[in-house]
């Protein structure tokens, strides 16, 4: 089975600034895949050419096995697309927003009904679907966005910034919204928001530097955020030797005042021959708490500290 997206070593140039740098990877039905990167690293230039709005420098896009180059029309029709800002007419009803929405894309008059009331079930727009748009709370003009975007019934969507401005309640159910569609249909789901990652999609890719640094999914993410260093406290100063000679452990940082950090191999777990090692020499245990790194502090030494091959060179 051929892949929803397939994007082969996509370049863009502007002028001699490489904005995305040899990026490579694929979207399957069902997957829905985290877009992250910090301001600049390339990760906006990827959508848009993704979805037709730029052309790449070099490198090739599939949309469901359709070249957006050679044929732009039919693979864009591939694709259901809701920006940050949604593409609302607040003078509209929501019936008049997606009944102009089917007729742009193309779907036949005798099937625009059956299409526009299939998309409001789906975004839980029906009982609101008589109202001006302009007079609907932010949550519900968001989901008139995703309605838009899923009119045509595309084989990929692309949310871009999709609970930003949304109160506690309208993020959880976008995020189930964002779940359901995922069960039919590719999600690449652009986001500033990590916690957005971990609650709704299954796989997560980072861009920095215009190269992609990461691409797991979540459970791979989640072996990372495991505990690799554990916080040991002592009432007397130990013998750290003893600690280095421990299976596992690579390195101790000093933090003052009988406190260590002890960094271990991640499919190691010394935190036991630690306690025992402590407890046999009389150092006096008052402490020993496995850490864990969450999704923030990954972001951040992927980031900030991951070195390219020509900072490497250089």
């Amino acid at each position: 089975m051929s892949s929803l997206i397939r994007v082969d070593q996509l370049y863009r140039y502007y002028g001699d600034q490489c904005a995305v740098n040899n990026v490579s990877f694929t979207l399957e039905k069902g997957e829905i895949l985290g877009f992250l990167g910090p301001n600049g690293a390339g990760k906006s230039t990827t959508m848009q050419m993704i979805c037709g709005n730029l052309a790449p420098t070099s490198g090739q896009i599939l949309i469901n096995g359709l070249d957006i180059l050679d044929q732009p029309r039919e693979a864009k029709r591939e694709l259901g697309y809701l920006p940050e800002i949604p593409p609302v007419y607040r003078e509209l009803t929501v019936d008049e927003y997606l009944e102009y929405c089917a007729k742009l894309h193309q779907i036949p008059r005798s099937q625009q009904r059956k299409a526009t009331d299939h998309a409001k079930e789906r975004c839980g727009l029906t009982e609101v679907a008589p109202r001006l748009i302009g007079n609907l709370s932010k949550g519900y003009q968001q989901r008139v966005g995703i309605a838009q975007a899923i009119l045509h019934s595309p084989a990929v969507i692309v949310l871009d910034e999709p609970t930003v401005g949304l109160d506690p309640i309208q993020i959880r159910e976008i995020r189930e919204l964002i779940r359901e569609l995922g069960e039919s249909h590719g999600v690449i789901l652009s986001t500033h928001i990590l916690p957005e990652v971990q609650e709704s999609c299954t796989r997560v890719q980072i861009i920095h530097q215009g190269r992609l640094v990461l691409n797991d999914s979540i459970a791979g993410l989640e072996q990372q955020m495991r505990a690799s260093s554990i916080l040991l406290t002592t009432r007397l100063t130990p013998d750290l030797a003893s600690l280095y000679a421990i299976e596992g452990v690579h390195s101790i940082e000093e933090l003052g005042e009988n406190r260590y950090r002890i960094f271990h191999d991640k499919d190691k777990k010394p935190a036991e021959a630690i306690a025992e090692s402590a407890v046999s020499a009389g150092y006096g245990l008052l402490e020993l708490i496995p850490e864990r790194r969450s999704m923030e502090q990954i972001f951040i030494d992927i980031t900030q500290h991951s070195v390219l091959p020509e900072e490497q060179a250089a």
